[in-house]
């Protein structure tokens, strides 16, 4: 074979890299035209870049660079959880939520408590706000012969311990809708929509109101009314606490306007909204809704009253990777730790999914794991381990329902915009990850004669937009797939 020089040193120099750094043969290949123009743009020739494409069926490699280089995956991470997830449970599975009472039940009386038991489903109410599931809580309380309450209505979070909000995660994080807390209960998304009132230029919002409505709320309220376009309000806080501080800007004199934040204590919200239910459909409660925590009373001085079934977990984990839900992938990385005992840690989520990895062939080499959803910035992965990943999922008992959870490019969740005028439209399979300076792609690409590629595409740490490196991103995956179809 004849090349020319620069081609031949480039081979050298990888062959040489590659020593150095310890990869297998499979992936000392030579960087085809289109992955040498792409890690060689201005805008990303100093990020921080791993790239690896492979062919399913032979293994071979069609491009290569820094493959083992771990990187911030940003949501990508979610391949991981979701993953073993899926996995662990199957797709039909579903995770509980118990109703149990204290006390015993005479003449139409509760004389105790009606707990809510959670094991951290995230649907309770889902991101659409859906609450029919109570009518059916409602039913079963009905039919346990209860008619009054001599107690309270209380939300179990005990099941985890008091880390509601992952200690990897940046505060300036805690308390926006995208990183609330996780708890034993979650509800409605975990999400607050605040409303304000917008006036004049300069001035302060005014806040009206939350939907829905969480009693006892405080706010120390700093957005301004800007000529700004967009919503630029951020909302910080903890969970637990009943304080709020909100800074940034909304559009000037544009009426009522919302902003996303996270919900406190969801379960208690849930227990106080249960409670209600009960209150107009003539079940009286004595006591005012709360909650216990990690150190709540056993659970074996109650009795079982009914057995609530979350979604199915094909929809939980299609519901983290179509929308990218940080709370639906936290969740379960939070109840996969509980595999390993109660309370549930972070620190045991985080070594439960490492093992589960490991102990099916996939080894997480250097990567860092500090949360399941990809939020915590110190989570490093490198494309290899993304492709093995895949790679294993591939020929998961489960792959259907594995595929069926990915967005689709062009046409579904956060790919609709991705590569959605070009020939791979409808052809990717993949999850993406975004966060300033960084732009993640990986999942599988379907070739028009039936082949199957696995990706992965990280940059990371560029000094330009996210929303720079996308297309640059798209016009690589194109140029590789026509040079190979």
């Amino acid at each position: 074979m004849i090349c020319d020089d620069m081609t031949l040193t480039r081979t050298i120099h990888i062959a040489l890299l590659a020593t150095l750094m310890g990869w297998s043969s499979s992936l000392m290949v030579a960087q085809s035209d289109a992955l040498q123009t792409f890690v060689d743009n201005k805008l990303i020739r100093q990020a921080n870049i791993s790239v690896l494409i492979k062919d399913l069926d032979s293994g071979a490699v069609i491009d290569s660079f820094r493959p083992t280089q771990v990187v911030p995956p940003a949501s990508v991470m979610k391949l991981l959880t979701t993953g073993a997830a899926l996995e662990m449970f199957g797709p039909g599975y579903n995770i509980p939520t118990c109703l149990e009472y204290s006390g015993s039940i005479t003449d139409g009386v509760l004389h105790g408590n009606l707990y809510i038991r959670g094991n951290c489903d995230p649907s309770l109410g889902n991101r659409k706000g859906t609450v029919a599931f109570m009518n059916k809580w409602l039913k079963a309380i009905r039919s346990a012969g209860i008619k009054r309450i001599d107690g309270a209505v209380i939300a179990d979070l005990s099941l985890l311990d008091g880390d509601a909000v992952n200690p990897g995660w940046l505060w300036e994080d805690a308390g926006n809708y995208y990183a609330p807390g996780i708890f034993a209960v979650n509800y409605l998304s975990n999400t607050l929509n605040i409303i304000l009132r917008s006036g004049t230029i300069g001035s302060v919002a005014e806040v009206i109101r939350t939907e829905p409505d969480y009693p006892g709320l405080k706010y120390n309220n700093h957005i301004r009314c800007t000529q700004t376009l967009y919503d630029g309000a951020f909302v910080h806080g903890m969970p637990y606490s009943t304080e709020r501080y909100l800074t940034g800007s909304i559009p000037f004199n544009h009426g009522q306007f919302g902003v996303q934040s996270d919900i406190p204590n969801p379960g208690w919200l849930l227990a106080l909204h249960l409670s209600d239910l009960l209150e107009r459909n003539g079940i009286e409660v004595t006591k005012e809704a709360s909650f216990v925590g990690d150190k709540g009373p056993a659970t074996g001085l109650r009795q079982p009253l009914y057995t609530h079934q979350g979604d199915s977990m094909g929809a939980l984990i299609a519901e983290a990777n179509i929308y990218s839900s940080n709370l639906y992938a936290e969740a379960l990385f939070r109840y996969m730790g509980t595999q390993y005992g109660t309370p549930g840690t972070v620190h045991n989520s985080c070594e439960v999914l490492r093992d589960f990895w490991y102990r099916h062939g996939v080894n997480l080499r250097g990567a860092l794991i500090k949360d399941g959803c990809g939020l915590a910035p110190q989570d490093a992965v490198s494309a290899q381990s993304f492709v093995n990943v895949l790679t294993y999922m591939d020929k998961s008992r489960y792959r259907e329902a594995w595929l069926s959870s990915l967005p689709v490019s062009g046409e579904s969740g956060t790919l609709k915009t991705f590569l959605a005028k070009s020939p791979l439209r409808g052809r990717v399979h993949a999850k993406s990850g975004t966060i300033g300076g960084t732009k993640n792609y990986a999942g599988y690409i379907d070739l028009p004669d039936g082949r199957r590629w696995v990706f992965a595409v990280l940059v990371n740490s560029a000094p330009c937009k996210a929303k720079q490196i996308q297309p640059l991103i798209e016009r690589y995956l194109n140029d590789v797939y026509q040079r190979n179809i």
